[in-house]
């Protein structure tokens, strides 16, 4: 049965290969001379996430944006010298980007075929991020979860997105880097799963039909497909 819509994460799906924000920034803040014990830098860069929204008028705000204000509260919750933020939110940008041209062949692809939409646990601004990188044009649903009021594994986020595209669960696909938010959360409201596993060295959880880049994506809605017929 072919499939109507894909929904795809945001952080550590479209912008890194299956790594969440907290694990893509730690090198870079180590590079940068961030020395901080695991546990501090955690507690800092969730705290940072959490009041996010408090801190800053998000509405409009691009990624660009995001990221280095994103980055000098992570800094000035580990008492650090924000000297080195920019060049550490520079760095991650960098990359970020580099997914972003990597991943735009894919997202061409698929949106000849399907309705796509992104679910994203985020800050309200999703929306402007997307557009501040050229991505807005390939979604036809954002669902961020401080603007819809709800948070991934909630089936709410995921319910938000499938009605502005017009599909049931069952018509759907979600893309995504996380097995409890992602993957569990579509699989318990009956949306097929493809998880983006990246390099991780523990093995990926087959029931999720794990793929190591995102290039192989359409590849792999094609054998769910396939699958149902």
């Amino acid at each position: 049965m072919p499939f109507r819509a894909v929904l795809f994460d945001f952080g550590g799906t479209l912008d890194a290969n299956g790594i969440p924000w907290k694990d893509n920034f730690l090198p870079i803040y180590r590079k940068h001379g961030i020395t901080a014990p695991q546990e501090k830098f955690d507690r800092a860069f969730y705290d940072a996430d959490d009041n996010f929204h408090l801190n800053h008028a998000v509405a409009g705000m691009s990624f660009e944006d995001t990221v280095h204000l994103q980055v000098r509260d992570t800094f000035e919750n580990l008492g650090a010298d924000l000297r080195p933020a920019q060049a550490v939110a520079g760095e991650f940008l960098a990359n970020a980007r580099e997914f972003f041209r990597r991943n735009t062949p894919v997202l061409e692809e698929l949106s000849r075929r399907y309705k796509l939409g992104v679910v994203s646990n985020f800050y309200g601004n999703m929306d402007s991020v997307l557009k501040s990188e050229g991505l807005a044009r390939f979604f036809g649903a954002v669902a961020d979860s401080r603007a819809v009021g709800a948070e991934k594994p909630d089936a709410a986020i995921f319910n938000h997105a499938l009605k502005l595209l017009g599909a049931k669960p069952g018509e759907a696909v979600m893309v995504g880097d996380s097995v409890k938010r992602d993957m569990a959360g579509a699989k318990n409201l009956g949306m097929a799963t493809v998880l983006l596993w990246g390099g991780r060295a523990q093995p990926a959880p087959a029931e999720f039909n794990p793929i190591t880049r995102l290039s192989q994506l359409p590849q792999a809605i094609r054998e769910l497909e396939a699958a149902t017929v």
